[in-house]
């Protein structure tokens, strides 16, 4: 049946030349339903593990625990705030196709989901749909699309909206709602708190319990509250080998060491390093946005001085700068240093023997 829709419409298109600009929407939604159509003619055929839908579909699954969790801590809204990003966001991806003639990418669907789940539950629709429309374009589509982006969209679209909008992304964060259905059977909670883990933390030196931190029973962005389903969905990425374990391992391994060391020597600036572990959007980070095949190094090498480099800068953004987080500022500066990263490490690897 869906076939024959399909058909119908690639036959409308022929007929009528205004209508073929559509063609890029149409031939998403049969990829969608039927995968590709493209196929190798001459030997040698390569049979990868994992095609680009099937990335995405394994990217998805693992943050179902997070989404749920969210409806669940903060109500049905967060629905709406989803809705708004892949509206929002899904009309620049087939604007962007249609002015280039091209098919529209599926890296949207990650990218969709991923960015309101970074967001503060308490964050404006209007700010929700500015946000990914700037990560979208010059994010991502200012590149040449998905696949040619330098920088993570979704996080692009995060350090535009904290900079441009600070007291709407920092200031008010509502108390996650812990009993009963909770966030299923209401719009969004009543009661808002005014700081973090971190927050609390860097301002009075107050630790949340790490039962709190991990179950979600403290305040934070939408997605980042239950770490428990992100350390599951992230384990479910590092097994199903969508993300490489080297990034998420050193990360967290530097993150943990760099405030073992620095709560040693300088207990009053450096958080304990469990309490680092557990807070802000570390965790989601690292399983999630920093293993971003297109954004972080291809090689294994190059992969783990990235890890040991983001976790040393968050360490450091949160404990000197004016800024309680410091995940998503790494995150991007290592998106920055990623092609001089692989290449200093090709260079090494196949230094170039000028003896005759």
């Amino acid at each position: 049946m869906i076939r024959k829709i399909l058909n119908l419409g690639y036959q409308l298109l022929e007929k009528n030349k205004k209508l073929k600009k559509l063609k890029p929407v149409l031939e998403a939604v049969d990829g969608f339903f039927f995968g590709t159509d493209k196929v190798t003619t001459f030997t040698p055929y390569i049979l990868d593990y994992l095609d680009i839908k099937r990335f995405m579909a394994t990217v998805i699954l693992a943050l179902l625990p997070s989404v749920l969790a969210s409806i669940y801590f903060y109500g049905i809204r967060v629905i709406l705030i989803i809705l708004v990003s892949y509206i929002f966001g899904g009309l620049c991806e087939i604007a962007f196709a249609v002015i280039r003639k091209k098919e529209i990418e599926e890296g949207f669907l990650v990218t969709g989901l991923i960015f309101p789940l970074i967001l503060p539950p308490t964050v404006p629709l209007w700010v929700v749909a500015v946000g990914i429309v700037f990560g979208v374009i010059f994010g991502k589509e200012v590149f040449g699309g998905t696949g040619r982006n330098i920088f993570n969209p979704a996080l692009a679209g995060r350090v535009f909206i904290t900079i441009s909008f600070p007291k709407i992304m920092t200031v008010d964060w509502y108390q996650p709602l812990v009993s009963g259905w909770a966030g299923f059977n209401r719009f969004k909670p009543d009661t808002v708190t005014s700081a973090t883990p971190l927050m609390l933390y860097k301002s009075d030196k107050i630790l949340t319990s790490f039962k709190d931190l991990l179950l979600g029973l403290s305040p934070g962005c939408i997605g980042e509250t239950f770490r428990l389903g992100i350390i599951i969905g992230g384990i479910f990425l590092v097994l199903t080998r969508v993300a490489n374990w080297r990034i998420p391992l050193t990360y967290l391994i530097s993150v943990f060491f760099l405030s073992y060391f620095g709560n040693l020597l300088f207990p009053e600036k450096f958080g304990p390093p469990i309490f680092q572990l557990l807070t802000g959007g570390l965790l989601f980070g690292a399983f999630f946005m920093a293993t971003d095949p297109v954004t972080s190094p291809f090689t294994n090498s190059g992969k783990l001085i990235a890890g040991v480099l983001l976790g040393f800068l968050t360490v450091i953004i949160r404990t000197f700068s004016g800024y309680v987080e410091g995940v998503m500022f790494s995150i991007l500066l290592m998106n920055a240093f990623t092609p001089l990263i692989d290449y200093l490490v090709v260079e090494r690897r196949y230094k170039p023997n000028n003896k005759r």
